[in-house]
């Protein structure tokens, strides 16, 4: 079964055609919005989709999505308490479909997975929203383990999401910050 089927009341399309074979037809997914207020160059932010090899190596497209893009790369989860040197990083692929201007607005579709171990890490799919002040990643995501998964999620796995989507939010902020937000 696709996450495409569970995502959003069964009848949402999971972006870039991932194929989620772990998740049950009794799994649940979880929502992930984060957003970052920020002055951005909505033509640097284009480019940047065009050619997204500032994140990592490409490689292959997903089957049968010849015009997305796969990068691998490594997704970081900031460590913000001191606790540690940080961040923790986990080799990912991440799809990325063209990107399309709706109302005044950039809109790509966006998903991610473990490069390796997949079944024992979330599966996220959504989009990028990109305005000339604000990032916005909205979506959902299957946590590892089913059922069990979500009442992790709950306790932990969820503010590990958000942390992690914000840190992609933030590498796209640090590329394209508007230069008047920049000081020049």
């Amino acid at each position: 079964m696709t996450l495409a089927r569970l995502a959003i009341g069964g009848e949402a399309r999971f972006p870039l055609g991932f194929e989620v074979t772990s998740i049950g037809p009794d799994s649940a997914t979880v929502p992930l919005r984060v957003a970052r207020a920020v002055q951005i160059d909505l033509r640097c932010a284009l480019d940047a989709l065009d050619d997204p090899s500032w994140l990592g190596r490409l490689i292959d497209p997903p089957l049968g999505r010849p015009k997305s893009r796969r990068i691998a790369t490594d997704l970081e989860l900031p460590i913000l308490d001191g606790s540690g040197k940080g961040p923790i990083r986990k080799s990912a692929l991440i799809d990325l479909g063209s990107a399309q201007s709706v109302d005044g607005s950039v809109l790509v579709e966006i998903a991610w997975r473990s490069d390796g171990l997949a079944p024992l890490f979330p599966v996220f799919a959504g989009h990028l929203q990109i305005n000339a002040d604000r990032l916005a990643l909205d979506g959902r995501y299957a946590p590892p383990f089913g059922k069990l998964g979500i009442v992790i999620d709950g306790a932990l796995l969820h503010l590990v999401a958000r942390r992690t989507a914000q840190a992609l939010l933030g590498r796209l902020a640090a590329r394209c910050l508007a230069p008047q937000a920049a000081g020049t």
